[in-house]
């Protein structure tokens, strides 16, 4: 649907006051074009398809920024339309770089050997949490494991404040005379 330089002025001039209807006749009258200018940056009908929407959503925030000024109102839609698909390309890019870097990045897990440590570490821990009253480990799992603040947890174990501190502190000077053993 061929459109001269004025009609699609007074679409964009309409548009600016949330004019659906010229907001429709705008994409009739451009998207073909504008598709082609993101395709030919991006290369890839699904990206060039997502940058279309983000145009025209683009188009539908700004058109209040565009001024009549004798020049082709295509030239905007254009450049809004290649500075998407750049800054898509970019992303892309970026995201490709990121990707990798990480590939090239040492796997920071724990060595076999780290990994043994830790299981035996954790089982002296499970050994030495099983010594303390049950309601005391559970308060320090709840705390230290869980996240619980000390005042939910004086709430779940019915006890004040000041008593679950004093709990939680003991038990943890327990820990660690049981686990320095």
């Amino acid at each position: 649907m061929a459109r001269d330089v004025a009609d699609i002025e007074r679409m964009i001039l309409r548009i600016a006051d949330s004019d659906r209807d010229a907001f429709l006749a705008l994409y009739d009258a451009t998207s073909a074009k504008l598709f082609g200018v993101c395709l030919r940056v991006l290369k890839d009908r699904s990206d060039a398809e997502d940058v279309l929407q983000e145009v025209f959503v683009k188009v539908w925030r700004n058109a209040g920024r565009y001024n009549v000024n004798g020049l082709s109102p295509m030239t905007w839609l254009v450049t809004i339309a290649r500075n998407a698909a750049i800054d898509r390309l970019r992303t892309r890019k970026t995201q490709t770089e990121d990707a990798e870097v990480l590939e090239r990045l040492p796997d920071r897990g724990p060595s076999p050997e780290g990994a043994a440590i830790a299981a035996s570490e954790a089982r002296r821990i499970a050994a030495c949490l099983d010594e303390l009253e049950r309601d005391r480990a559970q308060a320090v799992r709840g705390a230290y494991l869980d996240g619980l603040s000390y005042q939910d947890l004086a709430t779940k174990f019915d006890v004040p404040l000041n008593t679950m501190r004093t709990w939680l502190r003991r038990s943890l000077q327990r820990l660690k005379d049981c686990l320095s053993a």
